[in-house]
C-alpha cells in the first residue's frame, strides 16, 4: 500500500514509520506544524510539535530512506483543538484535546488530505491494536497496558479506522526503544512528551486566562450554599479538584474540599467533601460506534473516563442518542465534557464499543 506516516519527532511514531517501510509499503513521512509559532526548543521533556521535533522527524525519514514533507495544519489545529478547548472549559466542561486532534486533525485533515493524494492508509505511533471481524475494523487495546492509546482513538469511526494503521499495538515500550536503538534512530531513548502539546509549560490555568481573562465567580459550599471565597473564572476548575481552590479557612469537619459542579452563567463554583462527588449514572451525547454496531437494548460493559484512568462495570443503553451508563459502583471526579468509552467486558476488556461526550451525571 501506499502509507503516509505521521512522524511526531518521536520515538513510537519513528519505529511506527520503520514497521510500515519493513512491511513492504511504499511510505512517506510527513510532520505537522501545528504552531504558527513553534518554539526552537522544547521545554524538558514537555509539549511537541516543535522546530525541534520536526528536525527529528526529518533525521528518522533519512535513515528510513523515505520522502519527507512538512505540512501547515497550524491554522485548522488552531480552529479545531485550541478554540473548541478554551470554549469547552469556558462553557464549564473539561475536554480531552488528545482526543480532538484524533478525531480532527490525524484521522480527519490528514487523512483526507492522504486520501486525495492517492495514499491508502495513515500510520501512526498509537498504542492500539486493529483486527477485523466481518471486514469491519474493530479497535482494541495496545499490548502495553501503560501505554494504551484505545481511548483517545476511540472517537474515530469505522471508515477512519479502515484507513489506519497502528504498528505498534502488539509491542511493550521497551521493545520499541530496544528496535529503535538496533535502527540507529537517534529518538531512541528521547524522552515522551506530556501535557498539552500547546501548553508546553504545563499551566493550564494559566493558558486559559491569557485567552478567556478573569470572569469572576463565588466559590459556594454545596451543603450551606455559603459563599467561602472568590474566584478568577470556572475555567480555572475541574470536577473533582482538590488543590488550587483559592479558600483559606478549613471544612468545618476537617475534611478536604472538592470542586463538585461550575456553573458558568452564575459564576459559581461549588464545592463540598469527596461524600458528594461519587456518581452512579452518566449521560453522553453524540455516540461513535467504531465498529458500525450501535448499542442494541442495555449493555453490559466496562466503562473509562480518562486517558489512563481506571475501568468500571457497567449497564449502558441509547435512548432518543443519549448513552445512557447505569455503573455497577461509583465513580469519582466525573465530568462534563470528558469523554466515556465503552469496552465489551468479554473481549479480555480490549474491545471498544463506541464513544460519547459526558452531558450529565447523577
Amino acid at each position: 500500500m501506499r502509507v503516509l506516516a505521521a512522524m511526531s519527532g518521536g520515538v513510537d511514531s519513528a519505529v511506527a514509520a520503520a514497521r510500515a517501510v519493513a512491511a513492504g509499503h511504499e511510505v512517506t513521512g510527513v510532520h505537522l506544524a501545528l504552531s504558527a509559532k513553534p518554539g526552537t526548543l522544547r521545554t524538558g521533556a514537555r509539549g511537541c510539535c516543535t522546530v525541534e521535533d520536526s528536525r527529528d522527524a526529518r533525521r528518522a525519514a533519512d535513515i528510513l530512506g523515505i520522502p519527507f514533507y512538512v505540512w501547515d495544519f497550524a491554522e485548522r489545529f488552531t480552529e479545531e483543538v485550541i478554540d473548541s478547548f478554551v470554549g469547552e472549559y469556558a462553557a464549564g466542561r473539561t475536554p480531552n484535546p488528545c482526543m480532538t486532534c484524533n478525531e480532527k486533525i490525524k484521522f480527519e485533515a490528514l487523512l483526507d488530505k492522504a486520501i486525495a493524494l492517492g495514499f491508502d492508509a495513515v500510520c501512526t505511533g498509537h498504542y492500539a491494536r486493529l483486527s477485523l471481524v466481518d471486514e469491519t475494523p474493530v479497535l482494541r487495546r495496545s499490548r502495553d497496558d501503560s501505554k494504551d492509546q484505545s481511548y483517545v482513538l476511540a472517537s474515530l469511526t469505522a471508515e477512519q479506522l479502515r484507513h489506519a494503521m497502528f504498528p505498534l499495538g502488539d509491542s511493550l515500550k521497551t521493545e520499541v526503544r530496544a528496535e529503535a536503538d538496533e535502527r540507529d534512530l537517534a529518538v531512541a531513548q528521547k524522552p515522551d512528551s506530556h501535557d498539552i502539546c500547546f501548553i508546553p509549560d504545563g499551566d493550564t490555568k494559566k493558558f486559559l486566562e491569557s485567552k478567556l481573562g478573569e470572569r469572576p465567580g463565588n466559590l459556594v459550599d454545596a451543603d450551606s450554599g455559603a459563599v467561602l471565597g472568590e474566584h478568577s473564572g470556572v475555567h480555572g476548575f475541574t470536577v473533582g479538584q482538590r488543590k488550587g481552590l483559592g479558600i483559606d479557612a478549613p471544612a468545618p469537619d476537617g475534611r478536604p474540599r472538592y470542586v463538585l459542579s461550575l456553573e458558568p452563567v452564575s459564576g459559581d463554583v461549588k464545592v463540598g467533601n469527596a461524600d458528594h462527588l461519587g456518581v452512579t449514572e452518566i449521560d453522553a451525547t453524540r455516540p461513535i460506534w467504531p465498529s458500525e454496531q450501535p448499542l442494541s437494548g442495555p449493555t453490559e460493559c466496562a466503562v473509562q473516563i480518562r486517558a489512563h484512568g481506571e475501568t468500571a462495570e457497567a449497564v449502558a443503553e441509547v435512548a432518543d442518542g443519549t448513552v445512557r451508563v447505569r455503573l455497577r459502583e461509583e465513580m469519582k471526579g466525573v465530568a462534563p465534557g470528558q469523554s466515556v468509552v465503552l469496552y465489551h467486558p468479554e473481549a479480555e476488556g480490549d474491545l471498544v464499543l463506541g464513544s460519547a461526550k459526558i452531558s450529565a451525571t447523577r
